[in-house]
């Protein structure tokens, strides 16, 4: 058996930063691009739908954080990725029901709707792979796969728009590429091999479950999946999967306490509260504000995004770490802190950036350009919000949600009744985030000093 020494954390988060940022930085050029071909009078319609879009991306989120918890509990790869074509044939069911919902909501045609909802079934495909990637901590592999997503998903949608193709051709455009990027995660994530090590060259541990006969290696049943990636409870980890709580070879049926479609909803729905906390104030801002106001409020977030998504591989690399009970509170205090501190960067950065605004956007943004820092504000709060709930998924308690789905409720009846300006509408949304991200971390870090207990 050769084992191969990780990099440590802060290499393992310039990896995942790499790759996400390209993805971040072809989605910001994207809508940037998207603002100047289609003007102020439609490219609030495409932003709605971008932030729809980005709601579909909640049970593919949800189903990669349960499939990289469970692989470092120990759970076979084979039934997790059943695990994922269940959870992809759900997803498809919701968007059939969803497509005429949202196409109402936003005032948008049903095709358009079913544009901005088409890519989430790919998406909780490309999600069980980037899980796989994820709880194995082979964060080179998952880089690359999160950039080669970004490029495949904006390249198409940019190329429509250039000739002259609207929001609803650019979006199926964009789905395409979504479903070409999961033929991708699966062909790097591979057939599913126990890692010793990040993805720096590793060597396998042990095959896979009915793999290791034609190896030669030590059978996957003598060295439990658990055992190459967990680090310091590998041993606890083992035992609790030698015992029979894991999922079985053939992904038919799960045991109480590990990942089933059941798991994946309790994620989802705190994945649903965070991406419906970060995208509502751009579907609430047709209801309150003119096209143009609302355009600029729409291109307003873009910083917005820009804090939120900037410091995304902080819990990444750190989320194995907060499901392994031994290292859990560590973890997620440095994970809140890292965060904290990139946030006041992010601000600081996007008051010193707002003059270039205009000229990269066009004059007709000009009004939001000494609003940026507070909508960079609001990105920074809800990235340590991310990470507050990430670490509640980690450790099973999911019912800390509840309180970002008040804050949600709140948030937007405050906006619909008070709100009727840009300026008040980024206020609003500022506030409530960093209220509920104050309450949510403070629980989670009292959380991580218990026991974790299995979800009911």
């Amino acid at each position: 058996m050769q084992f191969v020494r990780r990099l440590p954390a802060v290499a393992d988060i310039t990896l995942v930063t790499a790759g996400a940022m390209t993805a971040n930085i072809a989605s910001y050029l994207l809508q940037l691009l998207a603002g100047r071909w289609l003007g102020v009078a439609g490219y609030s319609e495409f932003a709605s739908l971008l932030a729809v879009q980005l709601l579909c991306a909640v049970p593919a989120l949800a189903l990669q954080n349960v499939v990289a918890r469970e692989l470092v509990h120990g759970s076979d790869i084979a039934a997790l990725r059943a695990l994922r074509w269940r959870c992809a044939v759900l997803v498809a069911a919701a968007v059939v029901v969803l497509v005429p919902v949202v196409s109402v909501l936003l005032d948008v045609g049903v095709a358009a709707a079913a544009a901005a909802l088409g890519s989430a079934p790919a998406l909780v495909v490309l999600a069980g792979e980037q899980g796989v990637l994820q709880g194995q901590k082979r964060f080179r592999g998952l880089a690359v796969v999160l950039g080669v997503t970004g490029i495949a998903k904006v390249v198409p949608a940019l190329v429509v728009l250039a000739v002259g193709g609207g929001a609803t051709a650019a979006l199926w455009a964009a789905a395409g590429g979504v479903a070409a990027a999961a033929v991708y995660g699966r062909m790097v994530a591979g057939p599913g091999r126990v890692y010793t090590t990040g993805d720096h060259g590793e060597t396998p541990a042990v095959q896979a479950r009915g793999d290791s006969a034609s190896s030669g290696t030590t059978p996957a049943a003598e060295v439990p999946m658990g055992a190459g990636i967990t680090g310091d409870d590998g041993a606890a980890r083992s035992k609790q999967a030698s015992t029979g709580n894991a999922i079985s070879d053939t992904g038919s049926g799960v045991n109480p306490g590990l990942a089933d479609v059941a798991a994946v909803l309790r994620a989802a729905q705190v994945q649903a509260a965070l991406m419906a906390l970060s995208s509502a104030d751009l579907i609430v801002v047709r209801m309150v504000l003119e096209e143009p106001d609302a355009s600029r409020y729409a291109l307003g977030t873009i910083a917005t995004k820009i804090a939120f998504w900037l410091p995304q591989a902080v819990g990444v690399v750190l989320y194995p770490r907060m499901a392994q009970p031994a290292s859990s509170g560590s973890a997620i205090r440095s994970a809140l802190a890292v965060l904290a501190g990139i946030g006041v960067v992010a601000v600081f950065g996007a008051a010193m950036a707002a003059p270039l605004a205009p000229l990269l956007a066009g004059r007709d943004y000009a009004p939001v350009q000494g609003l940026l820092w507070l909508f960079a504000l609001h990105g920074a709060i809800l990235a340590v919000l991310q990470g507050a709930l990430l670490s509640a998924i980690a450790v099973n308690r999911t019912a800390l949600a509840t309180l970002a789905w008040v804050g949600l409720v709140l948030e937007v009846v405050l906006m619909l009744v008070v709100a009727n300006s840009v300026t008040g509408l980024i206020m609003i949304a500022a506030l409530v985030a960093g209220a509920t991200t104050a309450l949510v971390a403070l629980l989670v870090i009292r959380a991580a000093q218990r026991p974790a207990v299995a979800a009911v």
